[in-house]
């Protein structure tokens, strides 16, 4: 296992931790309370446990440590940044770029002074830990982004006949569809999955709402192909 190997399994972690072990409720009250939260305390842990897991390596744990701290001071102070009008809106990127750079830099210093040596030790494929990476964003996480890209930029409709979660159950199976194709070639299937979604999905006597829709299929669908793109450019 070499250094680019590592950063996958502590992205990989990363993920697992901000969009999969924590509720849309538990992050509310950490990104309002800071460090009056009990959770925050609770998911710093929860970061050093994950952290140390996915490193595969005992010495580790130091490095695994200083990342649980860093988290843990990063979204601390996430309810001080909240109070800058112009900084507000776009916070969430913020504070998953600043994760993810503390994460690059923490497993690179790890590597220049202890080295990576994992105590158990597999035989990861680059790629496919990538392909990992890339189906997992396409979850949760990508959900939450797109909804963080709506509210960055204030777009709102009513969505009374909707079913709850239909919208989110539709966009994940859109994007491994989308994922897959892209990673086995499958290009024109893409365009044929998008034209069946905008078909089935408009309404003209909805604008607003379909206009709502096609923002968020083009992310949805954009993020997929990037992703796709991006792994299948590695040998």
């Amino acid at each position: 296992m070499g250094i680019k190997e590592l950063i996958l399994l502590q992205i990989i972690a990363h993920l697992l931790l901000d969009f999969f072990f924590q509720t849309h409720k538990s992050a509310e009250e950490k990104n309002t309370k800071g460090f009056r939260s009990a959770f925050l305390y609770k998911h710093a842990f929860l970061c050093f446990i994950l952290s140390w897991i996915f490193s595969l390596q005992i010495e580790f744990v130091w490095a695994a440590l200083c990342l649980a701290m860093l988290h843990l001071i990063i979204d601390g102070f996430k309810p001080l940044l909240r109070r800058i009008p112009k900084l507000n809106p776009y916070l969430f990127y913020l504070d998953q770029l600043l994760h993810l750079l503390v994460l690059t830099l923490v497993v690179y210093a790890f590597d220049y002074w202890i080295g990576i040596n994992p105590t158990f030790e597999v035989d990861f494929n680059f790629k496919i830990l990538l392909m990992i990476t890339g189906y997992l964003f396409c979850l949760k996480p990508t959900n939450i982004f797109i909804r963080e890209v709506f509210k960055s930029t204030d777009i709102q409709v009513s969505s009374d006949n909707e079913m709850p979660n239909a919208g989110k159950v539709i966009g994940i199976l859109e994007r491994i569809l989308t994922l897959t194709l892209i990673l086995v070639g499958q290009y024109s299937a893409v365009g044929f999955l998008i034209a069946a979604k905008s078909i089935l999905r408009y309404r003209s006597d909805e604008t607003l709402k379909s206009e709502y829709v096609l923002i968020g299929t083009l992310l949805s669908f954009g993020i997929a192909v990037l992703l796709g793109i991006l792994i299948s450019s590695f040998p």
